[in-house]
Formats: structure tokens, C-alpha cells, sequence
């Protein structure tokens, strides 16, 4: 199984917005729409950044709620993992757990078309184990 399979299955829908929104508005986005995180994107479309639930709250014990009212582009992460469709879930599980992350947007030729997170990657390997013993299942029922 790769990202490909999670994205057909889940949409390639994603939630971005520029550096300059401010955190207030990224966390009225994020419970809004039940969702956590927010890729950052530049205006030439491309990934500079992404913000979760932990980094605004972060950013609040550090600093006040006054940090609210700065833009995601002094606390969002830089430094941004990303994966393609080829990449196995394999993969992408070693990849959050190693850098500690739960979303990973996904990046095809510069321009992001997806993002999959921790629980889709959960649910994928479920669906997954759910068809094997099935299968095991038939097999040792028809023998």
C-alpha cells in the first residue's frame, strides 16, 4: 500500500493558507473545519511551512495569548517532511514516528495534492490486516 491508495480514498482535499494569517485565524480554521493542521503555502503555491493544534498551543504557553495575534510565519514548522504517492505506508510510518509528527503533506512535482496523517495511515493498515486474515479465512475454509 502507498499514499496513492490513501488519497483515492480520502480526497486530496487540504487546507492551506499563507504566512501572513494569524494564528487566531489558524485556530478558528482549524476547529472550524475539525481538522489539525494547516500547510502554509507561498504565493508561488508551494510548501513553506505547516502549523498543528500542538505548535499554536506551544506558542501560547511560551509567549501569551498575545501570540495570537502574529502570523503563523513566526511559529509555523520550516522545516517540512513531505512524502509522494509512490511512498510506501511503511515509510510514512517510520517517517512520523522518527521526526514525531502526526500529518505529512504530500508533494508531486513542487505543488502539494494531498496531505495524510497519522489516522489515515491507521485506518490503511487495518483495512489492510482485516483483508489478509479474510482472505486466510477462505483459504483455510475451502482448503
Amino acid at each position: 500500500m502507498n499514499v496513492a491508495a490513501i488519497l483515492k480514498q480520502k480526497g486530496r482535499g487540504v487546507f492551506a493558507t499563507t504566512p501572513d494569517t494569524s494564528l487566531l485565524e489558524i485556530a478558528k480554521l482549524l476547529g472550524m473545519h475539525g481538522i489539525g493542521c494547516i500547510v502554509i503555502t507561498g504565493s508561488d503555491g508551494k510548501v513553506i511551512g505547516i502549523v498543528s493544534e500542538r505548535d499554536i498551543v506551544r506558542e501560547i504557553s511560551r509567549a501569551g495569548s498575545k501570540v495570537l495575534k502574529e502570523p503563523v510565519e513566526q511559529c509555523m514548522s520550516k522545516a517540512v517532511v513531505t512524502c509522494r504517492e509512490a511512498d510506501t505506508i511503511d515509510w510514512l510510518m517510520a517517517e512520523m514516528t522518527a521526526h514525531r509528527f502526526r500529518h505529512m503533506p504530500v508533494v508531486e512535482r513542487g505543488r502539494l495534492i494531498g496531505l495524510v496523517s497519522i489516522g489515515d495511515v491507521v485506518k490503511m493498515r487495518i483495512a489492510e490486516a482485516e483483508m489478509e486474515a479474510a482472505a486466510m479465512r477462505e483459504y483455510i475454509a475451502t482448503g
